[in-house]
C-alpha cells in the first residue's frame, strides 16, 4: 500500500467515529424522570409512546429516551434529575406528580421540562402563571380532587361517620390536600382521621389503625408511590372490608371500590405532544400549562356488592364506567 493511501485510510478511520458521534448527537434525547416504577406505570408509558408517534418521533429510530425511575423513593429524584442534566438531554419529561417536577426544576434552569402536577404549579413555583409559564417549564396540572373524592365516598357510604384519609407525607402536596379534605369533611359532618404512609410496611400498618378508629371508609390520596402499591392497597381494603376511593381508574379495575380522577393516559399522551413541539423549536415559556376538563368516575359494582353496599342510582347514572 502506498504511503499516501495509508494516510488517507487512517484519516478516514479517525474521522468515522467523529462522524458517528455527530450523527448520534443529532438524534434528540428525552430524559424521562419518574418518581414511581416502570411496571405499575406501564399504561402511562405506553400512552407516552403513542403520543410520540403522533409527533413523528419513534424511539430508537429518530429519537432516544433516557429513563430514570425513583421506585417510589422521592429522595432519589434530585440525583436522578442531575444525572439527566449531566447527560445533556434535550428535554425532560417528568411523571409522578410535583415531586418529580420540583426535582427537575432544581436541577436545571435551561433544559426544557414538561411536567405533570397534581398540585397548583403556580403555588409550587414551577411556573409564573398557567397562561404564560415564563421559564423553562410547562406541562399539565391534573387538578386536586381529593376533597371531591371524600364527597363521593360519603354519598356511596352514607352511614360512615368516621372516614380516614391516607396520604404520603413525602408528597409536596400533602399538607394543602389535608386542609382541603378536612374542610370537606366538616361540610359533610363526618369525622376525619389522617393516616400517613411512605413505605410498604406503613401501608400495612395503616389498616389495623383504621379498624381501631372504627373508620367506615377510606380515601386514598393520589400519589405515585400509592400507584406503585396498587395491588397491596386494594387487597388490604378487601381483606378488611373497608370501602375505599382512589384517584386512578386502574385501582377500580384491580378490584377497588371506586375511583375518580383525570385520565392519566390521556394526560401523558398530551405531554408528549408538548415534548414534540419543544423538540421542533417551541419554547416552554410560550406553551400554556393545560388542565384536564373531563374526569372519570369508575365504580366496581362487584366490589360494592361484596361490601354489602347499594350504589345510588344517581351515582350509577354519572359513572363513566361500571365494572361488573
Amino acid at each position: 500500500m502506498k504511503r499516501r493511501e495509508l494516510i488517507l485510510l487512517l484519516g478516514g478511520a479517525m474521522t468515522a467515529p467523529r462522524t458517528l458521534r455527530a450523527q448520534q448527537k443529532a438524534m434528540p434525547v428525552i430524559g424521562y424522570l419518574g418518581s414511581g416504577s416502570p411496571g405499575p406505570l406501564a399504561p402511562y408509558v405506553a400512552a407516552f409512546h403513542r403520543g410520540l408517534s403522533e409527533t413523528g418521533y419513534v424511539e430508537g429510530q429518530n429519537l432516544a429516551i433516557e429513563y430514570r425511575w425513583a421506585g417510589g423513593r422521592y429522595d432519589r429524584l434530585p440525583a436522578l434529575a442531575a444525572n439527566l442534566v449531566g447527560r445533556k438531554v434535550d428535554v425532560i419529561a417528568t411523571s409522578g406528580g410535583e415531586v418529580s417536577a420540583l426535582a427537575a426544576k432544581s436541577a436545571t434552569s435551561t433544559i426544557p421540562i414538561v411536567f405533570v402536577s397534581g398540585a397548583d404549579p403556580v403555588e409550587l413555583g414551577l411556573v409564573a402563571s398557567l397562561a404564560r409559564p415564563g421559564g423553562n417549564l410547562t406541562g399539565f396540572s391534573t387538578t386536586e380532587l381529593t376533597a371531591k373524592r371524600l364527597e363521593l365516598l360519603s354519598e356511596l357510604v352514607p352511614q360512615a361517620e368516621v372516614i380516614a384519609l391516607l396520604v404520603n407525607p413525602n408528597n409536596a402536596n400533602s399538607e394543602p390536600m389535608i386542609r382541603d379534605v378536612q374542610e370537606a369533611a366538616r361540610a359533610k359532618g363526618v369525622q376525619l382521621h389522617i393516616l400517613k404512609a411512605a413505605a410498604e410496611s406503613e401501608i400495612d400498618a395503616a389498616f389495623p389503625t383504621l379498624v381501631e378508629l372504627h373508620a367506615g371508609a377510606l380515601v386514598v390520596a393520589g400519589d405515585t408511590f400509592f400507584n406503585s402499591r396498587r395491588e397491596q392497597l386494594v387487597a388490604l381494603a378487601s381483606r378488611n372490608a373497608v370501602p375505599a376511593i382512589y384517584a386512578r381508574r386502574e385501582f377500580a379495575a384491580s378490584g377497588g371500590l371506586v375511583s375518580y380522577g383525570s385520565s392519566l393516559t390521556a394526560v401523558y399522551r398530551q405531554v408528549v405532544i408538548y415534548v414534540g413541539k419543544i423538540l421542533n423549536g417551541a419554547k416552554p415559556a410560550d406553551l400554556p400549562v393545560q388542565q384536564p376538563t373531563t374526569f372519570e368516575l369508575v365504580i366496581n359494582f362487584k366490589t360494592a356488592t361484596a361490601l354489602g353496599l347499594t350504589v345510588p342510582q344517581s351515582m350509577l347514572m354519572r359513572a363513566d364506567e361500571v365494572i361488573e
